[in-house]
């Protein structure tokens, strides 16, 4: 989880659903990102999970009643829907979804839910049938057409026995939604472009020439963009990692797949975060069977890939624009000849040389370079560095757009009469 929830006060509504138990889940992660959680339960939710489970996570009293005279000593559906910087509702049921679309509001959470102006996300979960029935599906159109946010259920095997869509989304994608949906949203309207991972550059069918990067820092940035509410489009060298939530990625293998697609997102992309690890150089000429072993050395002829960063700035225009330097040795040194040589607005620079920052690891450390200075950020998870990166190119981008203050002028000394001799 990002900080971006610290502060945020998270209403989580349960409806009565045999999903109700990931609830507990949902409400942990949303704590962890520092969300002050306040829990509502439909009579029957409680069927299925006691309030002592949420609330014991949540360190809130988990509220269950319209009529209480304890919790509706304040007008408390009212409170709750006024305070709540978002609301989630996980699992959302068939039926509580048409009491919504309908307008009905007839117990504590679907009361809430009527009253807030705060995001509304819906995870439903139910039988596959269920969620393919047009009345179902009519009902969730009518509340995303009010800009309520549905995320569509998993599709695997059901408790009812079923197989197909109707899964309560797994926790950590209804936690990102919760987090797109509350959070500052400075990046909304933006459509970000991020490249991310290595290159493999074949030497014959079997062999490559690659290097060490993983893509976490890349998919870090993505992932992070999207939560801050842009439109997010990854282009991913091979990795071990799963597409980010949300986050729209095209896979590619060498330098020249990337440079490809780079160049075909590039006139819709308003910021680009360039991450990858591009490889330099390639085989020149790759062998289509494979290479036997022989006896004594080989050489291998290696050839310059396409430098792809370096061609940006010439169609970037005023596109801000983020390289990255991974550097072993004159890592500051070696980031701002490379800053100024490629003509970037930021540059990323870290030493890959450490053991606890760079390539394979779940941590980084880095400096941010631009024309102003530079920052050092010191050791952390890959995804604070990011959102610290997304909080440079955000005040670099705001300070490009504002308005040029003409310097006012002096104002007129008065003249004074000399005195002749």
């Amino acid at each position: 989880m990002s900080r971006w929830l610290e502060g945020k006060t998270i209403v989580v509504g349960v409806s009565g659903g045999i999903a109700c138990y990931k609830a507990a889940e949902v409400v942990r992660l949303l704590r962890a990102g520092a969300a002050r959680v306040r829990v509502v339960m439909t009579r029957h939710a409680l069927e299925f999970i006691t309030p002592l489970t949420l609330q014991t996570l949540a360190a809130e009293p988990v509220s269950t009643e319209l009529f209480d005279l304890t919790q509706e000593s304040e007008i408390g559906h009212i409170r709750l829907a006024d305070t709540a910087d978002a609301i989630v509702v996980a699992p959302a049921t068939a039926n509580l979804i048409g009491k919504l679309a309908a307008g009905i509001g007839d117990d504590l959470l679907t009361t809430v839910l009527l009253a807030t102006r705060a995001p509304v996300v819906l995870a439903p979960a139910m039988n596959v049938h269920m969620w393919e029935n047009p009345l179902v599906q009519g009902n969730l159109e009518k509340l995303r057409a009010l800009g309520w946010r549905i995320v569509d259920p998993g599709v695997g095997s059901l408790a009812c026995g079923y197989e197909g869509a109707g899964r309560l989304p797994d926790a950590t994608v209804v936690a990102a939604e919760v987090e797109r949906a509350a959070g500052a949203g400075d990046l909304r309207g933006q459509r970000v472009l991020v490249t991310a991972g290595p290159n493999r550059e074949p030497i014959d069918p079997v062999r490559y020439v690659g290097n060490r990067s993983s893509g976490r820092m890349g998919y870090a940035l993505a992932a992070a963009a999207w939560r801050r509410g842009a439109d997010v489009v990854l282009v991913s060298g091979p990795t071990a990692l799963a597409p980010p939530h949300g986050v729209r990625c095209t896979q590619v293998t060498t330098a020249a797949e990337m440079r490809d697609a780079v160049h075909r997102e590039l006139d819709a992309a308003t910021m680009l975060f360039m991450a990858a690890a591009v490889a330099d150089y390639r085989p020149a000429r790759p062998l289509v069977q494979k290479l036997k072993k022989q006896a004594g050395t080989l050489q291998l002829e290696l050839e310059r890939t396409a430098d792809i960063l370096g061609e940006l700035r010439r169609r970037a225009g005023d596109r801000l624009l983020v390289g990255f330097a991974a550097e072993t040795e004159r890592v500051v040194a070696n980031a701002e000849r490379k800053l100024r040589a490629k003509r970037l607005d930021l540059i990323v620079a870290n030493d890959v040389a450490r053991a606890d920052a760079g390539f394979e690891v779940d941590t980084n450390a880095v400096v941010l370079i631009d024309a102003s200075g530079r920052v050092e950020v010191p050791l952390a998870s890959k995804a604070e560095i990011a959102e610290r990166i997304l909080d440079r190119a955000v005040a670099l981008r705001r300070a490009r757009r504002a308005p040029q203050q003409r310097p006012r002028p002096a104002a007129a000394r008065p003249r004074t009469a000399r005195r002749r001799r």
